[in-house]
């Protein structure tokens, strides 16, 4: 059954899920532990190529071919001295378990929603807050702020991972079974599926809606079935995850933009050489680049391919009404002093671009 988690995660209703395999773990472990005794604490020699492991759970395409645009750069840059070797399509687990990983150096890199990493970090949390970013722009322009992106990204350092780039996932929106969602009146007593997150429940409960929170590989039963009468995620989830075959009104509110965080192991640091290191951080950056323009071109191929084998509608709305409905989390969080100066910077990045 197809499905999206956090913004990358796809299965696929053509795509049956894959289960951690106990064997493949136990042996995971005893080469991290391995590695950990070998070169963990040394810098690498240059006569020896280092294995940097990389898993992830199932994701779209552009999202893949960017993660392998990373390792082809990080062999490039390192003149075949660093190698990335991945374990992909969930092979070891979602991404709770793949972030536990690399916490504990199980495996070196993986690529998680910002939504995933609320557990670790509260930092994480503001990517969830609607509206929190006015638009695309003021998206970009946050993610690639250093001043603030380096406080989130190193927020999870005494955990043992940080985080090292972004990728684009797109907006969120509405996509329902019986109709467009227009204004927050057409989500009033909708069972709508939510990320099994608190803001994101707040949010749905301040529109009118009933928040159902589940993982992502529920959603397409519970759509075809009517337990649900909705939900919320990018364009990917229509034909690639195949929900547009029973959620055929997809209406843009893009009340998110959650992004995608690759994550490092500490302890990749200490296995490179000064210069293999800044290679791999470099490599991280460039990949998000090539990742922003490929999975632009991907969402409107998504979305034609989603109309034409679906008969998917797209409507656009005015968000303004959406935005007032949510106020009250906006309170919250400026009033919290987690997440007080925080908020403000995102909000004064927006102030100076008008």
């Amino acid at each position: 059954m197809a499905h999206i988690v956090e913004h990358g995660e796809l299965g696929g209703r053509r795509m049956k899920k894959r289960h951690v395999i106990s064997g493949l773990m136990f042996s995971l472990a005893g080469l991290t532990l391995l590695s950990g005794c070998g070169s963990g604490s040394a810098k690498a020699d240059s006569n020896d190529q280092v294995i940097l492991r990389y898993a992830y759970s199932s994701n779209s395409q552009p999202v893949i071919d960017s993660m392998n645009e990373f390792g082809r750069l990080v062999e490039e840059k390192t003149d075949g001295d660093v190698k990335i070797e991945y374990f992909p399509d969930g092979q070891l687990g979602g991404e709770t378990e793949l972030i536990e990983l690399t916490q504990t150096g199980g495996i070196d890199f993986t690529k998680v929603s910002g939504s995933a990493l609320e557990s670790f970090s509260k930092d994480y949390s503001i990517f969830s807050v609607p509206y929190i970013f006015d638009n695309e722009e003021h998206f970009f322009k946050v993610m690639e702020d250093k001043d603030i992106m380096d406080g989130i990204y190193r927020s999870t350092e005494e955990l043992g991972f940080i985080g090292v780039t972004y990728y684009d996932s797109g907006q969120r929106s509405f996509y329902m079974t019986d109709g467009p969602v227009k204004t927050p009146d057409d989500l009033k007593g909708k069972k709508i599926r939510v990320m099994q997150s608190e803001t994101a429940i707040k949010m749905v409960e301040l529109l009118g809606g009933s928040p159902v929170p589940m993982g992502s590989s529920e959603v397409y039963t519970s759509l075809q079935s009517k337990l649900i009468n909705g939900a919320e995620n990018n364009e990917f989830v229509l034909h690639t995850a195949g929900h547009g075959g029973v959620a055929k009104y997809y209406s843009y509110d893009e009340h998110t933009r959650v992004p995608d965080i690759v994550i490092m192991n500490d302890s990749v640091k200490e296995r490179l050489s000064d210069e293999q290191y800044e290679a791999v951080l470099e490599a991280a950056k460039e990949s998000t680049e090539f990742e922003k323009a490929v999975f632009k071109q991907a969402v409107e191929e998504e979305k034609a391919v989603a109309t034409e084998e679906y008969g998917v509608e797209y409507n656009d709305v005015d968000n303004a009404p959406f935005q007032k409905a949510v106020q009250p989390l906006h309170d919250q969080f400026k009033k919290d002093a987690d997440y007080k100066e925080l908020y403000e910077q995102i909000r004064a990045v927006a102030d100076e671009m008008k």
